[in-house]
């Protein structure tokens, strides 16, 4: 192979062969070959506007995006004279993605980007690929980012665990996935509709009969599933990856039915993995609001273009209000590399996502009896600890993120950033194409935080979006997840706060819910949505069910005061005086704290119109004026 004249080396995309490859043959020259150019943002990501509050923030919409952070013209077409003269075809263009694909020969592929292709075999698996690194002309270096396909190496492993078939002593009560939901108190009057769940696949599939069938004996009405192929990827259901798309798919669906689930079917490889995410954040069709990835590997020595281009992608889907909840790993803070060093999962070191661990559940009486990190003594445990990759995130500074395991001490993004049950003595109970199968790892944790998120989007009728900044700096000292401090993952110990295995902690569903929707409230706002349930209205008196300060449900009415229809608008004055809007608007009704209504104005013409009730909350049970 010999370096092309007038060419650079393309940053970050030097490669080694995998440990314990052997060379079969050269790739055949005619072989047809696919690649993924991702160029560069022709502006910086800014999320100062993409951190705040939900309700106070300044989201991007997917056209928006597409208009000031889409690919330059001038680039994609330098692009494709150099596919035109090297007897490569341009074959896809997103602008959006900033994504060029080019096909060809293996031959012209070698000779456009400087490199040796080959087979090799590995106990994994056979894959093509190349040594050293890729180098594209000069006048290129400035515009392409990153250069996938040319290495089909498998890039990342499912991260469930199975609970073994034969009985043991140390085995726990395992799950359904409402049943976790229940003892994570996850909101109970919601379902996530409106909301669409992506769920990213790197192998493996689903039988459409089986999965209803599994739903259906849960009593719950089977969710909208959407299959989506990137990169040929297709629902291919017959071997172990099954496992994985089917507890993704369940946990998801079960926890929120209402949503739609789309399913990204793509090739284990840097290529399909990225152009699947990429797929999914800029989706027009199917909109997915969270992203749930149970797909991953251990962080390698030094960043590369995989790891770059990925991480790109997270963020900007933080500037869109997309929530990615990455399974953090299941084998500790090795993460299944054995150099005596401590390893965290990528992507869920990326700070752009929300990293999911995991522990052991036990419950009694419907409730959380114990909850510790997930460490099983015969293998298995939760994946955590410091990023080799990543900085410390401006928003993880008061966390006390501890230095790393590893000699130096470094301190960077610290994993995970929240946890769930996923030892598989205490797992799921899910349905493997109709097989019945017990199941853990933090794969189940990723789609379990991805449902709640789709809740919780809904109550707020807006997205939670980029959550880490808000749940470290907002939130952290509010107590609202269940803080896990017994237990170690190897080189990490639990701890009161944060720690490397289970992050902040288990979800509280409606805590966290409740705190989110009282983010950015005036003093003035009201408050008694984020504890009461159904809701109604009769007149001009005010219905609802309250918990107490001990959780109790009470039945509670108020009221309300000073609001009036001002020709054809509701308005709120003086709470001193009695309310009068009732005289003269119709179908009266309210949505949280929202009222509704038809009012006619001063020549009789009915306009719809609606309030904001302001300063009513729930006083231990009770709806009362502030």
């Amino acid at each position: 192979m010999s370096t092309l004249s007038n060419s650079v080396p393309l940053t970050g995309s030097k490669l080694t062969i995998r440990p314990d490859s052997r060379q079969i043959a050269p790739v055949d020259p005619n072989e047809r070959i696919e690649v993924s150019l991702y160029l560069r943002q022709p502006s910086p990501l800014d999320l100062s506007n993409a951190i705040g509050a939900p309700h106070q923030r300044q989201l991007l919409s997917r056209e928006e995006y597409e208009q000031k952070h889409g690919a330059d013209p001038e680039d994609i077409a330098k692009v494709k004279e150099f596919a035109q003269q090297h007897d490569l075809t341009v074959v896809k263009i997103s602008v959006v993605r900033q994504l060029v694909k080019l096909a060809g020969t293996a031959a012209a592929m070698s000779a456009a980007f400087g490199v040796e292709l080959n087979h090799y075999e590995h106990p994994e698996g056979n894959y093509r690929g190349r040594e050293g690194e890729i180098h594209i002309p000069t006048e290129l270096a400035p515009i392409v980012q990153a250069v996938m396909g040319l290495d089909n190496r498998p890039v990342a492993q499912p991260r469930f665990r199975l609970r073994e078939a034969a009985a043991s002593p140390q085995d726990l009560e395992t799950y359904t996935p409402p049943q976790v939901a229940q003892l994570y108190n996850f909101p109970t009057n919601l379902n996530g509709s409106g909301q669409c769940i992506a769920i990213i696949e790197l192998g493996g599939g689903y039988d459409d009969n089986a999965m209803a069938q599994y739903f259906t004996q849960l009593g719950i009405q089977p969710p909208t599933l959407v299959n989506v192929s990137v990169d040929g990827g297709q629902n291919s259901p017959g071997n172990d990856a099954d496992s994985e798309v089917c507890l993704d798919i369940q946990v998801a669906g079960a926890v929120a039915p209402g949503a739609k689930l789309a399913v990204y079917f793509a090739p284990n490889n840097s290529q399909g993995f990225i152009n699947a995410i990429t797929k999914a954040i800029h989706d027009t069709d199917n909109q997915p609001s969270i992203i749930s990835i149970s797909w991953g590997g251990a962080e390698p020595p030094e960043l590369t273009q995989y790891e770059q281009t990925l991480n790109q992608a997270c963020q900007a889907a933080a500037l869109l209000g997309v929530t990615i909840c990455v399974a953090s790993g299941d084998d500790g803070s090795n993460d299944r590399v054995n150099d005596g060093k401590a390893h965290v999962d990528f992507p869920a070191s990326s700070p752009y996502v929300l990293a999911c661990g995991g522990t052991t559940l036990q419950s009694s009486e419907n409730a959380i009896a114990s909850e510790v990190v997930w460490h099983n003594p015969d293998g298995g445990a939760t994946g955590g600890g410091v990023s080799d990759l990543f900085d410390l995130p401006s928003w993880q500074a008061g966390a006390n993120i501890p230095p790393s395991a590893n000699p130096g001490g470094r301190v960077g993004r610290g994993v995970p950033d929240v946890a769930g049950d996923a030892d598989p003595r205490s797992g799921f109970k899910i349905s493997v194409n109709g097989q019945p199968q017990r199941i853990g790892g933090t794969s189940g944790v990723a789609p379990l935080w991805a449902g709640l998120i789709a809740l919780i989007n809904q109550r707020l009728g807006k997205p939670v979006g980029y959550l880490n900044p808000i749940l470290y700096q907002q939130l952290a000292q509010q107590n609202l997840l269940n803080n896990i401090t017994s237990g170690n993952n190897g080189a990490y110990q639990a701890r009161p706060g944060w720690d490397a295995c289970t992050g902040w902690g288990s979800p509280n569903g409606t805590q966290l819910l409740q705190a989110l929707l009282a983010l950015g409230q005036s003093s003035d706002d009201s408050r008694f949505q984020n504890s009461c349930t159904n809701i109604s209205i009769n007149g001009d008196v005010l219905s609802a069910a309250c918990a107490d300060k001990n959780g109790k449900s009470n039945s509670t009415q108020l009221t309300l005061m000073g609001i009036s229809n001002e020709n054809g608008q509701l308005v709120q004055a003086n709470l001193n005086s009695p309310s009068t809007f009732q005289n003269s608007c119709t179908n009266i009704s309210i949505n949280g704290d929202v009222l509704s209504a038809q009012c006619a104005d001063i020549k009789g013409n009915v306009h719809q119109t609606s309030i904001t009730l302001k300063r009513i909350s729930n006083n231990n049970g009770q709806l009362t004026y502030e």
